[in-house]
């Protein structure tokens, strides 16, 4: 039995201590906050085998610079002198290319397949008693000719690897999910997607990890690492020191910071992304996208969740009003019949998503440590990858077959 530190208690670092502790090993998360909110808890609560397109592609650039300057816009860009950031931006540039997507494209449709499948066998289990898992599949809602045809293609492509979907017509879009904007031309209907609500499953995740002897240690922030020919021997906190004989790094956004104290470089830039919680009945009967505002709808348990947006400003929780006004103006804007209240987006809520520069995760042992596993930078498929991160991280430490390789998503690569 090993001694295992999981550094973030995040769903990628959840789902590691699940695996982790399966295998037998006594576990520990450490977190700095009380795990009761961030990117885990606010976002779309989307399972992506459609999101086959990494954040980092062609024209990505072009567009945060054209909006760097408006604070309102869905991919928000704030200019400041940060040398970190400044290489991560010139990393990202470099990375988007049509080379490096079709290189992606397989990475993340098999990741995303190898969770829903686990999500699936978590429901299935009953091992957490019941919670919502939706296999409805996801609207992608266009207003305009323009952003239909760039779907299609993307479409024809996801067809091509087996995943289920198909166009909607405007009348077809009616019979599905009434109550729509005449304005929207059609759909493309990703029918392998799926749905949740994060916040329920992050509840009993946590309890069912106590439960199963899983130590959590919230509060703490790691402040520093003892360690020798390339093995971690302890985690240090502002409170106490763990002795390791494994330690994972799922600690979203801060990862690069925490890295930094290994000698690692590891480029990673929080994307604060906003949800708005509307718990009162909508017309929104299926997740869509809002393609033109790049805003997600999620119809979850007791609520609808308006969430979007990809905010790279540094570390920091602060509310732009003005994104979320943007949010709401554009629901409204699609869906007849829905006003988002001003108590409603006053209580909306941000979270910060580990952003790579080629939008892939980083998984896998840093060649520097023999005992260090990261798990870290899955950008806005956080949640959707979650489960299949876990379950490598702990086939990885325990030198099994892997359930798919990690190349491509290993910490070392360079841009």
């Amino acid at each position: 039995m090993k001694q295992i530190v999981v550094i973030g208690g995040g769903i990628v670092g959840l789902s590691s201590a699940y695996y982790l502790q399966q295998d037998g090993n006594q576990v520990t998360i450490i977190d700095k906050t009380d795990l009761s909110g961030g990117a885990s808890y606010v976002n779309a609560g989307y399972l992506t085998p459609s999101h086959i397109i990494p954040l980092a592609s062609p024209g990505m650039m072009a567009k945060g610079i054209k909006w760097m300057f408006n604070s309102s816009s869905p991919f928000y860009i704030k200019p400041r002198l940060d040398p970190d950031f400044l290489k991560w931006a010139w990393y990202f540039n470099k990375s988007s290319t049509k080379a490096h997507v079709e290189k992606a494209i397989p990475l993340i449709k098999d990741l995303n397949l190898l969770s829903k499948e686990l999500y699936t066998d978590w429901h299935e289990s009953g091992e957490m008693g019941d919670f919502q898992l939706e296999k409805k599949g996801l609207l992608m809602l266009y207003k305009s000719r323009k952003e239909g045809e760039h779907e299609k293609e993307i479409a024809k492509r996801a067809a091509s690897l087996g995943l289920e979907v198909r166009e909607l017509t405007a009348r077809e879009l009616s019979k599905i999910q009434p109550n729509l904007n005449a304005e929207i031309l059609g759909a493309v209907h990703y029918e392998c997607d799926a749905h949740t609500s994060p916040h329920e499953i992050m509840r009993k995740l946590k309890h069912l990890l106590q439960k199963k002897g899983v130590v959590f240690k919230t509060g703490e922030e790691v402040t520093d690492f003892s360690y020798e020919s390339g093995n971690i021997n302890r985690v240090n906190t502002q409170i106490s020191s763990y002795p390791a004989d494994e330690v994972v790094l799922a600690s979203g956004s801060w990862s690069q910071g925490l890295a930094k104290k290994l000698g690692l470089r590891l480029a990673v830039q929080p994307g604060k992304g906003y949800r708005i919680d509307v718990p009162r009945e909508t017309p929104v009967t299926l997740p869509a996208i809002l393609m033109e505002a790049k805003v997600a709808v999620t119809p979850m348990k007791g609520f609808t969740r308006f969430a979007g947006t990809m905010e790279l400003s540094g570390i920091n929780h602060k509310i732009r009003k003005e994104r979320v006004s943007a949010i709401a103006r554009a629901a409204e804007s699609y869906y007849n019949q829905l006003h988002i209240s001003e108590r409603e987006k006053a209580n909306a809520k941000c979270g910060l998503r580990p952003v790579s520069p080629d939008g892939l995760p980083y998984i896998g042992r840093p060649s520097q440590f023999n005992n260090l596993a990261i798990a870290t930078g899955h950008a806005m498929m956080g949640w959707s990858l979650g489960p299949a991160t876990g379950k490598l991280v702990s086939e990885l430490i325990a030198g099994k077959k892997l359930s798919m390789a990690l190349d491509g998503f290993h910490p070392d690569r360079r841009f």
